[in-house]
């Protein structure tokens, strides 16, 4: 198939769910329970409840959302820390936009801004860059946030600033990486996972490989998918296949973009540059060792973490904030008593209520404020959405 209608065909739709009807059937017969599967990426949650699919699928299967939003993963503290560095009479703050409105303990980068300090939203590094080169009497940040996907192009820009020999540069790294936090919420008791649904544009980076130890060492399933309705579910009908079978392998529905070995560009630019922490802090999962990168020292004069003082405070979320328990996969947005109450995406007291890829965001957006309406295993729902997909 060359053409996105062709993804979102609703008689090709309709053949999959048939199939994945039938071997969710078999399978919940053959453990007695729902099958439990996350979809990592936030991109992937706000494209299952934008094309309806939950209410596609058999009662049977259960999609939990993962911790694939980099903005909601980031602590509290990180995000002060952010703002301190913002607040330096000093530095033009350069961030992406869905970083503005994440709160931090007192106030965000937006209202840090109101009050006076001098913060812009950018497209892409490379933007920052221009600033430092247009105001070489200003120090110039770049709030360096997300995982694997959006490394490589932090780590070329850092390349570039060191041949022309940028000295107004600098970075603030939180990048993330997936497994280590895929390997954490594995060791949680209170999270049963049947299998993974793995992100698209991660994987675009670091390639399928990575993923292996998920297959071998826990034994769960994980298929690397795309972002269109029929990529969803075929890679949910690939994972209960192999359920269905006994078998615990990585495979890759996205084989349009994703190689098993990745970007090697991107991935070589990342190890000149960056190195993995000891440990980085993940807002409700908690420390998780080597899952996050640091500047290398050979090019610590871009490392704000270096240039500047910082606190580097561990900060507690908000008391009816369930934003954690949500990225563990242990609950549910609606079940946060805050949730399109005191927490919308006007004024929203978690990270997950802001973020383009949050779960909070997703359920508001699309008006899944409760529950869903369960429905049989094995029935297959008929339903028209505004996107266009009938079944």
């Amino acid at each position: 198939m060359k053409y996105v209608s062709e993804y979102r065909d609703p008689q090709k739709l309709k053949g999959v769910l048939q199939e994945i009807n039938r071997l969710a059937a078999t399978l919940t017969l053959r453990q007695d329970r729902s099958i439990k599967l996350m979809e990592i990426c936030g991109g992937h949650t706000h494209a299952i409840f934008k094309y309806g699919l939950e209410d596609l699928l058999p009662s049977a299967i259960e999609m939990i959302h993962g911790p694939g939003c980099p903005v909601c993963i980031m602590p509290k503290g990180r995000l002060d820390d952010a703002i301190t560095l913002a607040e330096h009479p000093d530095v033009i703050f350069t961030t992406f936009g869905d970083a503005m409105r994440v709160p931090g303990s007192n106030y965000s980068l937006l209202q840090a801004k109101a009050r006076g300090a001098d913060i812009r939203m950018v497209y892409s590094p490379l933007d920052a860059l221009k600033i430092a080169r247009d105001q070489p009497d200003r120090q110039v940040v770049f709030f360096a946030i997300g995982f694997e996907t959006t490394a490589p192009s932090t780590a070329l820009t850092v390349l570039q600033a060191e041949a022309e020999g940028m000295t107004n540069f600098s970075l603030f790294c939180n990048h993330v990486l997936v497994v280590p936090a895929l390997e954490a919420l594995l060791s949680n008791p209170d999270l049963q996972l049947d299998g993974f649904i793995g992100p698209g544009h991660v994987s675009m980076v670091i390639g399928t490989d990575p993923y292996r130890v998920i297959a071998e060492r826990y034994h769960k399933p994980l298929v690397v998918s795309g972002f269109e309705p029929l990529d969803l579910l075929q890679s949910i009908w690939m994972v209960l296949q192999q359920l269905a079978e006994g078998r615990c392998a990585v495979e890759n529905q996205y084989g349009r973009f994703v190689q098993p070995t990745g970007n090697v560009v991107g991935l070589d630019a990342m190890r000149r540059v960056f190195q993995v922490r000891s440990t980085f802090e993940w807002r409700g999962l908690g420390d998780i060792p080597q899952s996050g990168l640091q500047m290398r020292s050979a090019y610590a004069q871009f490392d704000a973490e270096v240039k500047f003082n910082l606190p580097h405070r561990q900060v507690a979320d908000h008391k009816a904030c369930a934003c954690g328990e949500i990225l563990k996969g242990v609950k549910k947005p609606w079940e946060c008593k805050v949730f399109g109450t005191g927490c919308t995406p006007e004024h929203p007291i978690g990270a997950c209520m802001v973020s383009s890829e949050g779960a909070c965001a997703a359920y508001y957006k699309y008006g899944r404020l409760s529950s869903r309406v369960t429905q049989p295993a094995g029935e297959v729902k008929h339903s028209f959405n505004g996107s266009g997909i009938s079944v």
